[in-house]
């Protein structure tokens, strides 16, 4: 039995890094859409990928925006993993409570990945703002290479 999709709630902090109502460490941002340093990374480099357009996730999103949000996924994980180094890159986009979603607006995490090197727990602890800024120059620089 399908259960009803819950409604778009605009209070959400992706919502509010939008507004421009809390600050973030950008690395992209275009007509529609922005990317910024994940305050809570689970790996040096972790970035979220927020399409501006109001969605509760992937199950009530716009095609359209899809497909331009995944665009600007594919080139900031390129970037990601040229900036860091890295050996690979994972992709990762949760959709409701069960699906592991506790921020309820469309996003997709872009973690550059080291062999042998486990994720961190997203612990809840946040990341001091320097290495933010820093890995953010990083990346703004691998985009403009």
């Amino acid at each position: 039995m399908d259960q009803p999709m819950a409604a778009y709630d605009d209070s959400n902090i992706f919502a509010k890094i939008l507004r421009g109502e809390i600050p973030s460490h950008r690395v992209y941002e275009d007509d529609d859409t922005i990317a910024f340093m994940d305050v809570m990374p689970q790996g040096p480099g972790h970035l979220l990928v927020v399409p501006k357009a109001p969605s509760r996730n992937l199950l009530d999103a716009d095609p359209l925006v899809l497909g331009k949000t995944i665009a600007i996924v594919q080139r900031l994980a390129v970037a990601a993993k040229a900036a860091f180094a890295a050996d690979g890159v994972s992709i990762f986009q949760f959709n409701e409570p069960a699906g592991g979603q506790t921020v309820f607006h469309l996003h997709f995490h872009v973690v550059p990945r080291f062999d042998g090197v486990p994720l961190q727990p997203h612990s809840g602890k946040m990341e001091d703002s320097a290495v933010l800024a820093e890995g953010a120059a990083k990346v703004k620089a691998a985009l403009a290479a």
